[in-house]
């Protein structure tokens, strides 16, 4: 060791200071931006004219950990049912804001149906599909003035598939005219900002405080998505939604979305994040929250669920019980925040260890919060447990998954239910 070497600078994402909005239904109050952590969105699936099965989303939706909950709005059905939507979640104790999606007609459903316009948390506008020329002008102004009018935020999102053909077509004649034109996604690109930022001044014009728009800019290309938000944080402070439009299915969605958005949030760019993963059949919709929430928490940005440390196995580790504890004590876990979230503040933070043998089992699991390290292939069927750095028992039998699942329980209660408080 070189003792006159300088100790490596240990650096955590730190967040971009933006414009703090307010996002809230009744006495909930969700902040994004400013000094607020990143959010976590998702959005329902379901017919949201059907109000019982858009609700029982939602609840879902919000119990695995999103804290805004988008739904599509596009016809009077739908405007019709996002009141008693909103009710049935009050019953259930769902405070999650709802984010109404509009498109098109946006401005007539929110003008026809007040009610719809105030059970809504936040209007999620895309300037590419108002209208064109004075027409869509006139029926943006009528979205925002509604916004104001029932003091709603607003996202202005526009997408790569479905931008502004007016702004787009001069951006492009103008570049025809330069000494050196610019390549056409390039354009494009400079397209999707401006449209953007105009839209947003326009709002602000039109009465909307500038803390009470959100941005975003969407493409299904992860690197067009980190060199569209890169310039879009340099030229405003509005905060900003994060998410590929369209990010695919399972592994390929989840990792274009984790590679683009992590490049981003190094950057101290985004303050709202939604990962727009297409389910596998029968595959929850809660997918995505729970990858978005895995992003943030790899990063350090944010706990929501204590950490499972696993070995990926070898050939010393041929059974597969490592693997099957691991998946059972995860599994436990996200379904027991639902409750220790509100029971035990803190237990977030815990973190879990569940190795497959001697190697780095006993090391991994002395690091750990509490840590197990089960014997591999032709070792002694014993299984030490490792609580705060400290060897407390061994678990021996046919019951080792039950008993540190019962290990794992007692330990919350003990170090994190002196803290408990009541709803």
């Amino acid at each position: 060791m070189n003792i006159d070497a300088q100790p490596v600078a240990m650096t955590r994402p730190q967040k971009r200071q933006t414009l703090q909005a307010k996002v809230a239904w009744g006495d909930h109050v969700v902040t994004v931006g400013g000094d607020a952590p990143v959010r976590v969105q998702s959005m329902t699936n379901t017919d949201t004219a059907d109000a019982v099965a858009t609700a029982i989303q939602v609840k879902e939706l919000a119990q695995a950990g999103s804290e805004l909950v988008r739904i599509t709005v596009n016809n009077e059905a739908s405007a019709k049912a996002v009141p008693y939507i909103r009710e049935q979640l009050d019953r259930m104790g769902i405070a999650v804001p709802l984010v109404g999606d509009f498109h098109y007609n946006g401005h007539r459903l929110l003008t026809d149906f007040p009610d719809c316009a105030q059970a809504l948390s936040k209007y999620r506008i895309n300037p590419g599909n108002v209208g064109r020329g004075e027409k869509g002008d006139k029926q943006f102004a009528q979205m925002i003035e509604l916004a104001v009018r029932w003091n709603k935020a607003v996202r202005i999102g526009v997408n790569w598939g479905s931008l502004d053909q007016d702004l787009l077509a001069s951006m492009m004649d103008a570049n025809s005219q330069r000494r050196e034109p610019w390549e056409a996604k390039q354009v494009m690109v400079e397209a999707l900002i401006t449209s953007a930022l105009e839209s947003a001044a326009a709002a602000q014009k039109i009465g909307l405080p500038a803390s009470q728009i959100l941005l975003s800019c969407k493409v299904s290309g992860v690197q067009e998505l980190i060199t569209v938000y890169q310039s879009l944080a340099q030229r405003c402070n509005y905060a900003l939604h994060l998410g590929l439009t369209e990010a695919g299915m399972g592994t390929k969605g989840t990792v274009a979305s984790a590679a683009a958005l992590s490049v981003l949030l190094q950057q101290g760019i985004g303050d709202t994040i939604r990962v727009s993963l297409t389910p596998a059949p029968g595959e929850a919709r809660t997918q995505e929250v729970i990858v978005a929430m895995e992003i943030l928490q790899s990063m350090g940005l944010r706990a929501f669920v204590p950490s499972v440390t696993a070995c990926p196995g070898c050939g010393r580790t041929t059974s597969t019980t490592f693997q099957d504890l691991t998946k059972e004590i995860d599994d436990y876990m996200r379904t027991a925040m639902v409750d220790w979230r509100r029971q035990y503040p803190g237990v977030e933070s815990m973190k879990v260890a569940v190795m497959g043998c001697i190697v780095n089992g006993p090391g991994e699991s002395k690091h750990a919060d509490i840590g197990i390290s089960l014997p591999g292939t032709g070792e002694a069927p014993a299984a030490p447990v490792f609580i705060d750095g400290q060897k407390a028992m061994t678990l021996r039998g046919d019951n080792i998954a039950g008993q540190f699942k019962d290990v794992v329980d007692t330990y919350v209660k003990n170090r994190f239910g002196s803290t408990t408080h009541t709803a």
